[in-house]
């Protein structure tokens, strides 16, 4: 992987950035859907490139170590191969999903001992078996293994989790670099940054993981509750002492806002659960706002479901169409909205390159940002 910044906004950090992996180039700001098992649910691999414009996609290292499985996976030659997406794949180290069983998993510094979500049965990932398990998976970005503390936790806790983070940093590094790629391709590993919300173990932490040498680095342990103010003076900080000619990775965040304001700051990439697991509750983002699209006033509403949508099948299907099959429960509707939420957030992130190019990019974001978040 190879990471080229292009031009930077002259009133803001933001930044526009091309990532080159051997599954092809990345335009950033870029936002990455999760494919957690495999698969961005309800949504087509063609879909994600012809209807959207997708350019790169998560592989969740959990989900996937515990179904199919690591033998189906190398079998098939990796996740681009069983699943038959061409492009670039992400793959997180599982830290997040282990952290996430905090009363299933035991925490040591050897790794972390946990049950699995599906059957109870105990398993145990290393730094270096994170490793290992995503050369298998085969992602052209892979992460370090970290522990993500809860928030909120106290100093004390944050300080040694984040230490250990760094140790098991340590250990995946040099792991990685005396083992293969399992394809026919390069693999890069990018270390993550934590330090909870304290100014001072977000210093430390980016500090030490800059001395690791890659082409990007991760923010992570922000999103898991803390309000948004916090968020952004983490981030702020964090970028503030992150090179400038690597990309930078804002681990799942987040809303359209959340995403539009950290791009503000300095980052140049992002993942989240939101925009597909909102659609199949019905909840839409559009570019005139936010839509609960099961309220009975879209009921005979027949206007597209977002005009300004670059996704064909919104601009085609109907408001009224689309609350009729998420009523019903039908498989479409949450198909339909996933389309569109996707779409949407691909959209704004296509919006802030083309004005940080232009050096508009604060006068859009003032402009746009009260738009996008009214609730219809």
């Amino acid at each position: 992987m190879k990471f080229k910044k292009i031009h930077t906004d002259k009133h803001s950090k933001a930044r526009v950035g091309i990532i080159t992996t051997d599954h092809g180039d990345i335009q950033t700001p870029i936002f990455m859907p999760v494919g957690t098992a495999g698969t961005v649910k309800a949504v087509h691999t063609h879909e994600l490139t012809e209807e959207i414009g997708a350019q790169i996609i998560l592989g969740n290292t959990y989900h996937l170590y515990l179904r199919p499985g690591l033998q189906v996976l190398e079998s098939a030659g990796g996740l681009h191969r069983f699943n038959k997406w061409d492009k670039p794949i992400l793959t997180d180290s599982g830290g997040y999903q282990v952290y996430s069983l905090a009363a299933n998993r035991k925490i040591t510094e050897e790794g972390v001992k946990f049950k699995s979500h599906i059957d109870g049965s105990t398993h145990f990932f290393s730094p270096e078996y994170a490793i290992d398990i995503q050369r298998i998976i085969g992602g052209d970005i892979i992460m370090a293994f970290d522990e993500c503390p809860p928030y909120p936790s106290d100093h004390n806790y944050v300080k040694k989790s984040m230490e250990l983070t760094h140790r098991w940093l340590k250990r995946c590094m040099s792991h990685f670099d005396n083992t293969p790629s399992k394809y026919s391709y390069e693999q890069s590993l990018v270390p993550i940054v934590q330090g909870g919300v304290y100014p001072d173990l977000r210093r430390q932490s980016a500090e030490f993981v800059c001395s690791v040498e890659s082409e990007a680095y991760a923010i992570g342990g922000l999103s898991v509750g803390e309000s948004h103010e916090l968020m952004y003076e983490m981030t702020d900080i964090v970028c503030n002492i992150l090179p400038q000619e690597q990309a930078r990775y804002l681990m799942g965040v987040g809303t359209p806002e959340n995403i539009i304001e950290s791009i503000g700051l300095g980052i140049d990439m992002f993942d989240c659960v939101l925009p597909t697991r909102n659609a199949r509750h019905g909840i839409l983002y559009t570019h005139e706002g936010i839509i609960n699209i099961k309220n009975q006033k879209w009921e005979t509403d027949h206007s597209p479901i977002d005009e300004q949508s670059e996704c064909r099948t919104s601009r085609q299907h109907s408001k009224a169409y689309l609350r009729h099959l998420m009523k019903q429960g039908e498989i479409l509707g949450a198909q339909l909205a996933t389309l569109q939420n996707l779409s949407f957030f691909l959209s704004i992130v296509k919006q802030a390159r083309e004005k940080i190019l232009a050096d508009e990019f604060v006068s859009w974001k003032n402009h746009i940002l009260p738009i996008i978040t009214r609730r219809l």
